[in-house]
């Protein structure tokens, strides 16, 4: 199960480090940093953190399978949920409503919030190697 979802959290975040990486080279050539908030937590939620999940379920075995699964799934859900919601809070190109486009952005907010207090949960759960 580990195994699994190490490498879906790995491959998830190779897509969010491409994305805020080609974000940050247009910010760059167009010299325009309007979008920096949104570009950093593409890095440092999207890739950042969902790698470092990845590479912890790697290297460690969980006493508990089904959390690492909700721990995935909540995480991954989170990470594309705050970093949409954070863009279209921004920029909202769709001229979307303004009470939708909030609750977008604290949903996808408070499901990241929620992985990351399950993974502390997970940490107490490994299995002891002999």
């Amino acid at each position: 199960m580990e195994q699994t979802w190490s490498i879906r959290l790995i491959r998830f975040s190779a897509i969010f480090g491409l994305i805020g990486t080609f974000m940050g080279s247009q910010m760059a050539g167009q010299m325009d940093y309007a979008l920096r908030p949104i570009h950093a937590h593409i890095l440092l939620v999207g890739w950042l953190s969902v790698f470092a999940w990845g590479i912890f379920y790697k290297n460690y075995e969980i006493r508990y399978k089904k959390l690492v699964a909700i721990h995935s799934i909540t995480g991954m859900a989170g990470a594309l949920g705050l970093t949409i919601g954070m863009w279209l809070y921004n920029l909202n190109p769709f001229n979307m409503d303004e009470t939708l486009v909030t609750v977008l952005f604290i949903v996808g907010g408070s499901l990241l919030l929620f992985a990351f207090i399950l993974f502390l949960v997970v940490t107490f759960f490994i299995e002891r190697s002999s």
